[in-house]
């Protein structure tokens, strides 16, 4: 089992920035890919970004391409998403998850999840 819990979520003004983490423990050993999701209100979970753990590839949606970075602390077992020009479509409560799966890179489904944190951009 791997346990995951974020944190960094907020209210930001459009065109502003925050930084999201993720913080995981239990049988951290045998992660593959960590990733972000978010679900806005009435809408279906989405992929935001990714990242392999050991040799740090990494994917993002066309939407935050240019605008957010997801990186990653292996001595920390901490995982980041960097969200710079913040816009009010960004709303939603971003999830971190975890995978001891290579399939969940190219499938993303995803094992693991944390509880969320919310992110609100006011226009």
């Amino acid at each position: 089992q791997v346990q995951l819990v974020e944190s960094g979520g907020g209210l930001v003004q459009a065109g502003g920035s925050l930084r999201l983490s993720c913080a995981a423990s239990g049988r951290t050993f045998s992660t593959y890919a960590r990733a972000w999701f978010r679900q806005a209100p009435g809408k279906e979970r989405e992929f935001v970004a990714a990242v392999t753990w050991s040799g740090g590839s990494t994917d993002y949606a066309d939407s935050v391409k240019g605008r957010f970075t997801i990186s990653r602390d292996n001595a920390k077992n901490t995982v980041y998403l960097q969200m710079n020009s913040l816009k009010p479509e960004d709303t939603a409560v971003y999830y971190c998850a975890a995978s001891t799966s290579a399939t969940a890179w190219y499938s993303r489904n995803y094992a693991y999840w944390g509880q969320g944190t919310q992110v609100t951009v006011s226009s």
